[in-house]
């Protein structure tokens, strides 16, 4: 059956991309900002974490299903043939240092989908692996990736410093953020520099905000809660305050006893003028172009985080969009920065740790028993 949308999705080709000129250069600061980053919180830790995503607060594995009647619209790339993959997902929060959970930050979702088939990305030619980065928020804070590289220098410059006194801005940015939200409105810079809402994590959706190829066409990417008690976690308030792993302390708990559904979606790219390829600080308008179901993520219960998983997927693995086929390359400026420092960083955190970081062939690989 076709799909119905009107306007209809476009085609993607190679001349949708404006690449400039200086990019290169660009992403050679992004590296350098990015390693200062990691620098700061190794002295600290003693020990490598990412330079964006530091803090994880859930580490689950679980199976991605795609079924056997979508549309050829929606039947692209690795969800051209209907089975069960397995995933591992991991739950996380914006900062490059290890914060309070008091201190209110975006949250992000990265899942790993294994087993895949289909031509492979450049750099990624003997994985099995499709990667999806997400955070949760339609659009990226930045339009280009040059302006995130220096608007990345100011959190360069606090990483690490006076965690007292982000506790109190943040408090401060969630009563803005609210007032703001009463207007019908939201600030992704506010939210960015702490004014998150004290919500669960659980019960958020978590878009790709930056387009990549799907198949014959362009989309976002998105996961949003499917199971009713996932659902009911949205909007739920989640106090964590005297609690600086409460995030973390609500997940365990959950999937200790009880597991979850989500959707994986698909936004596809219909208007020219209104959903820029280049610019990822614009969210391509929902009225225009609904988010599509193409998949679902089903979770068992599980132990959410411990030292196991710790060590096999917040040290072992990356998790990158240029892990994957090249009917789902990455597209637009952000996406091609991050192309080269996922990378650089991946292996820094690998040297300093001493472990090795590769794709999994299977949840096998991950020996987390």
């Amino acid at each position: 059956m076709p799909l119905s949308l009107s306007p209809p999705p476009l085609r993607y080709h190679e001349t949708l991309e404006q690449i400039e000129p200086d990019e290169m250069e660009t992403a050679e600061e992004l590296i350098e900002t990015l390693t200062g980053i990691n620098q700061t919180t190794l002295e600290h830790e003693g020990h490598a974490v990412r330079s964006v995503h530091a803090k994880s607060h859930a580490l689950l594995i679980g199976e991605l299903i795609v079924p056997a009647d979508l549309p050829r619209e929606l039947g692209q790339g690795i969800f051209a043939r209907p089975g069960t993959y397995p995933v591992v997902m991991r739950l996380s929060t914006v900062p490059g240092d290890i914060l309070d959970d008091s201190v209110s930050t975006p949250r992000g979702m990265a899942i790993k989908i294994i087993g895949v088939e289909g031509e492979r990305l450049p750099g990624s030619e003997d994985a099995t692996t499709q990667d999806f980065v997400m955070v949760n928020g339609p659009a990226f804070q930045a339009p280009n990736a040059k302006k995130f590289a220096s608007t990345l220098k100011l959190a360069a410059a606090t990483t690490d410093r006076a965690e007292g006194a982000k506790k109190a801005l943040s408090a401060v940015l969630r009563g803005t953020e609210k007032v703001i939200e009463a207007f019908g409105g939201k600030s992704t810079t506010l939210l960015a520099l702490g004014g998150q809402p004290e919500t669960n994590p659980l019960g958020d959706t978590y878009y790709s905000q930056v387009p990549m190829r799907f198949g014959d066409y362009v989309v976002k990417v998105s996961v949003a809660p499917r199971s009713p008690n996932l659902t009911a976690l949205t909007d739920a308030t989640l106090n964590v305050n005297g609690k600086p792993n409460g995030l973390r302390d609500a997940m365990v708990e959950h999937f200790a006893a009880e597991g979850g559904e989500w959707d994986l979606r698909v936004q596809f790219y219909t208007d020219a003028d209104t959903m820029p390829i280049e610019d990822a600080s614009v969210p391509w308008p929902e009225e225009k172009s609904p988010y599509l179901e193409v998949a679902r993520l089903v979770l068992k219960p599980q132990p959410a985080w411990d030292d196991a998983r710790r060590a096999a997927i917040d040290d072992g693995l990356a998790f990158s969009p240029w892990h994957g086929v090249v009917d789902h390359r990455p597209l637009g400026s952000v996406m091609r920065a991050r192309r080269v420092a996922y990378k650089v960083m991946a292996k820094f955190r690998a040297h300093h740790n001493k472990v090795v970081i590769k794709e999994p062939a299977s949840l096998d690989d991950l020996k987390l028993s």
